[in-house]
């Protein structure tokens, strides 16, 4: 299977990326996530994006597509996505299960590339942060040293780095379990690259833009359910599905913008305990 996407965009052009994450999709079409019908709010999330008309280059997918493992779930993440008009890539956050993600998504022509090299100046690469079987990330040491020879072989290229779990404090006790057990091990990696300016994640279902180690780290918003910010528990917020743009400016910088669907259709229950 190719590892590498090339993505031609015009020189010096922005490059334009949509976000989406932690989908949790089941096989059965009327299944629900903490009183959210899934698959009906990542398709509406999927209609608002195309309702925008905003080009973009390229749809990352940054885990948790799936709740239930299902082959039939996956094909429903990969028949929404070819509702959009650019190419998809992806990472498996803690609730996929690769083996059927890997198939699936392949027979459906959704490229397993993790590295995406964009023009002349920027590439993308894709971190696997999952741990089968249990809610908190870490990076292997196959990932660290492939996450090192990326790096060093696209020396000029600005990079954005995507991962599942969040490698800092998100402000919630309850996450903050289950973030990246062996940040300090990634920050020892990206330490000689100051070209790795930004690093993009899902997992905790809330936007936020904050300063990691002289890095920023942005986490993004579920195509679902919300979670609370600052709680020391289990709590769920009543903020509705959103998405992310991201575009990449030729020197470096990264501008992004978090969107949200409108009214109450796709709110949580927010007496559940956990999930």
């Amino acid at each position: 299977m190719e590892s590498l996407l090339k993505l031609p965009v015009a020189r010096g052009a922005n490059i334009r990326i949509l976000q989406i994450t932690d989908t949790h999709l089941f096989a059965g079409e009327d299944e629900t996530l903490l009183g959210v019908n899934t698959l009906r709010s990542y398709s509406a999330v999927l209609k608002a994006v195309q309702a925008e008309q905003r080009h973009f280059d390229l749809v990352v997918a940054t885990g948790d597509l799936t709740q239930d493992h299902s082959p039939q779930a996956y094909r429903h993440f990969a028949t929404g996505i070819a509702r959009l008009p650019a190419p998809c890539v992806w990472l498996p956050g803690n609730h996929d299960f690769q083996p059927a993600m890997v198939d699936v998504l392949a027979e459906c022509g959704i490229s397993c590339a993790k590295q995406v090299l964009i023009s002349d100046g920027w590439q993308l690469l894709l971190l696997d942060s999952q741990v089968y079987g249990v809610p908190h990330g870490e990076l292997s040491d196959y990932q660290l040293e492939w996450l090192a020879q990326a790096l060093a072989g696209q020396p000029k290229r600005h990079t954005l780095l995507l991962l599942h779990h969040h490698p800092f404090p998100s402000g919630c006790i309850w996450l903050d379990q289950h973030s990246l057990r062996n940040a300090h091990m990634l920050a020892d990696v990206l330490q000689p690259h100051p070209r790795v300016k930004t690093l993009l994640c899902g997992h905790i279902h809330q936007e936020l833009d904050v300063d990691w180690l002289g890095r920023r780290v942005l986490a993004t918003p579920s195509t679902c359910v919300q979670f609370k910010p600052h709680c020391t528990n289990f709590t769920i917020d009543t903020l509705g599905p959103g998405w992310r743009y991201l575009d990449l400016l030729p020197g470096g910088a990264v501008h992004t913008e978090v969107r949200r669907l409108d009214g109450t259709e796709h709110l949580p229950d927010t007496d559940y305990e956990g999930y």
